[in-house]
């Protein structure tokens, strides 16, 4: 098993100097505790999918996962770029039937827990799955800025990572996915197939507006 974080974007929503992910929570890159969460057996190694001309990488200390972290200088215009260049990268390394745990950057409070269920759920798994938390607020959707519709929010799930699939299944969905792709999942469903969802947790939030920083270092703070 293998972990694949895309971390080539700016994050520019987070309003961080430089980008998002090289922001420093409880005294540490926020990619460091992103790359925390998913160095942990079973995984045998993580690839951080960086831009060709990023700089900060280097400058960081990276020594508490040596001998399991690569970087690959190879990311995309896209999430769906960075992931799909990124597995490329690694085939001399993954095969087609290994898992690849893919996560965000923006991820850094990653329960261990909510990692070893989705491991545990779709290990067995024909398609593999998502962490995921039902949808608990009412959604609204707009036009004009004001309310259309008020869809049922019974059967509604609000993705979040890790999202596991088989590599060279992955690998294929991405090549051929259509449209704008904002997770894996969705160029897994393009190809006819229905991944599992995994229960998540409210820790594992992702940190876009620049109020998040303050929510994912007073998580982080509790587990020290």
């Amino acid at each position: 098993m293998f972990a694949l974080i895309p971390a080539a974007g700016s994050g520019s929503r987070a309003a961080s100097r430089g980008a998002k992910q090289y922001a420093v929570l409880a005294g540490r890159p926020m990619l460091w505790h992103a790359i925390r969460a998913v160095c942990v057996p079973p995984v045998q190694s993580v690839f951080v999918v960086l831009a060709p001309d990023d700089t900060a990488f280097a400058g960081e200390d990276w020594s508490a996962f040596a001998g399991k972290l690569e970087p690959l200088y190879c990311g995309g215009e896209s999430r769906r770029d960075s992931v799909h260049n990124g597995l490329l990268a690694t085939m001399d390394e993954v095969d087609a039937a290994d898992w690849v745990l893919v996560h965000d950057a923006a991820r850094p409070c990653l329960p261990g827990e909510s990692l070893q269920r989705l491991i545990a759920e779709c290990g067995a798994d024909d398609v593999g799955g998502i962490l995921a938390l039902p949808v608990s607020d009412t959604v609204k959707k707009s036009a004009g800025g004001r309310i259309h519709a008020t869809p049922d929010r019974a059967d509604l799930w609000l993705a979040q990572t890790p999202q596991m699939f088989r590599a060279g299944l992955l690998l294929q969905a991405l090549r051929h996915a259509r449209g704008h792709i904002t997770d894996e999942a969705s160029a897994v469903e393009q190809l006819g197939l229905k991944p599992k969802l995994v229960q998540g947790s409210h820790d594992n939030l992702k940190v876009t507006w620049p109020e998040d920083l303050a929510i994912a270092e007073a998580i982080l703070g509790r587990r020290t």
